[in-house]
């Protein structure tokens, strides 16, 4: 078998903060441990299979840029295995212990929906036999039920049953794959489950739809005694004009609401939460606040660019408040951090793949030991519970269980109860992260 990656080491070191080798691990030592756990069970790190094999480096002016041979025949089945060679070559020589893909990543489509299936069944098998090889796990897989043309309106909210059917036929074989491949979670990415105009959509008929296709996966899920966790994977826009998955606070609301509750977690990607408005660090937080934090997408937009660049994470300031949730949070369980991060198209060495995955890694690593800084700190945390600590005296905890509007009514006027406004302290706060991101090594 022909190596790809001919000019890196069989493994990437880990050599230090005095290291100048740029194929070496500066932070992410494997091995340290960090708040009771080693940093690869704290962060279990996944390299995605589409922006990093699939891709061709493409963008909406140009064709690909990358040296991706196999992806100049991509219905060939040698060209699939070649690709897999590749990828598990890359995965063993960087050392992470897990890696995602779709469906459509790892076998061509075929002629027919029949060909399709073998072509799939196929490819699990020599996956399988990668990953007795390597011993790279897989942290999740998903269907790609949102590249072909005939889900241009959408998978499971599309206006045609037959689309529906097809989608859901497709996202059984997925689930399939997953299980026979041992992956701890099954994602649902809805990448064209929204609008593109109101003017030719029923909103709440594909909401039904779209409640309708989870039940029946979470039914399947069960039949086939599946035991990991299943994950829906929030994003606002892009590709459609507005996604039903818009946040975690909108895919908790759906979920409550149509009874779903207990069977979903988000997976989390940080690029789509900027999308979105909101910061990686309220994602997080509500998530695990609401008990619905699942996973991550690792990643990060470009500030000057309103759209979806999954670029490599370089952020510590970014990345440890966000860590910061999930440690406090007690970690993951059954999601990680996955690298679903594209090189820029003019990265066109073989080993800029390397550099990327190499940086992001160890920014994960400085974020976590950040995160360990300032939990057992306890600053952050004993500034929240003084500052909601009246919740603990008899008004607060007659608010919380029996009072009435009346009842407090006629209490604030007896007691006459006014309270003059405290402090928040933010800036004082914003200096114990900064202190924190300074003084931890």
């Amino acid at each position: 078998m022909q190596e790809f990656f001919s000019t890196v080491p069989s493994r990437i070191p880990f050599e230090g903060l005095d290291s100048t080798n740029p194929l070496a691990f500066k932070v992410y030592d494997a091995d340290r441990v960090v708040a009771g756990r080693t940093m690869a069970e704290h962060l279990r790190i996944a390299v995605c299979y589409w922006h990093s094999f699939n891709w061709p480096g493409s963008d909406v002016f140009g064709g690909g840029t990358f040296d991706r041979p196999w992806l100049d025949d991509p219905t060939s089945m040698d060209a699939a295995r070649s690709k897999m060679d590749a990828a598990f070559e890359f995965m063993s020589k960087l050392g992470m212990p897990f890696w995602c893909f779709h469906d459509r990543d790892i076998a061509p489509e075929g002629d027919t929906f029949t060909e399709t299936v073998a072509n799939l069944e196929s490819m699990v098998e020599y996956a399988e036999k990668k990953m007795a090889d390597t011993g790279v796990q897989l942290l999740w897989g998903t269907a790609n039920a949102f590249s072909h043309p005939r889900f241009a309106a959408g998978a499971a909210t599309n206006p045609d049953p037959r689309v529906v059917a097809h989608a859901a036929a497709q996202v059984k074989h997925a689930m399939d794959a997953t299980v026979r491949l041992g992956g701890q979670n099954y994602v649902l990415w809805g990448g064209r489950e929204g609008y593109e105009t109101l003017l030719n959509t029923d909103l709440g008929r594909e909401a039904e739809q779209m409640a309708r296709f989870l039940h029946m996966v979470v039914d399947y899920k069960k039949s086939i005694g599946f035991e990991g966790t299943l994950l829906i994977e929030p994003k606002p826009q892009e590709p459609t004009k507005h996604q039903y998955d818009y946040d975690s606070q909108s895919v908790a609301g759906f979920l409550a609401r149509y009874d779903l509750e207990g069977e979903f977690k988000v997976n989390i990607e940080v690029n789509h939460a900027t999308l979105a408005g909101h910061s990686f660090h309220h994602e997080v937080a509500y998530a695990v606040a609401n008990g619905v934090f699942g996973s991550i997408d690792a990643n990060r937009g470009d500030d000057q660019n309103g759209w979806d660049t999954d670029q490599f994470p370089n952020s510590v300031d970014e990345l440890s408040l966000a860590m910061y949730e999930i440690l406090k949070g007690g970690g993951f369980t059954t999601g990680g951090f996955n690298f679903d991060t594209k090189l820029r198209r003019q990265s066109v060495a073989r080993d800029d793949l390397f550099h990327g995955h190499i940086g992001g890694i160890d920014t994960l690593a400085r974020s976590l030991l950040v995160a360990e800084t300032l939990v057992e700190s306890g600053e952050l945390a004993a500034a929240v519970d003084e500052r909601y600590a009246g919740w603990d005296g008899e008004l607060g905890r007659d608010i919380m269980s029996g009072a009435t509007l009346a009842s407090l009514a006629e209490k604030v006027g007896a007691d006459n109860i006014d309270a003059a406004p405290t402090s928040g302290r933010q800036e004082a706060l914003e200096n114990v992260v900064n202190r924190a991101i300074w003084t931890t090594s």
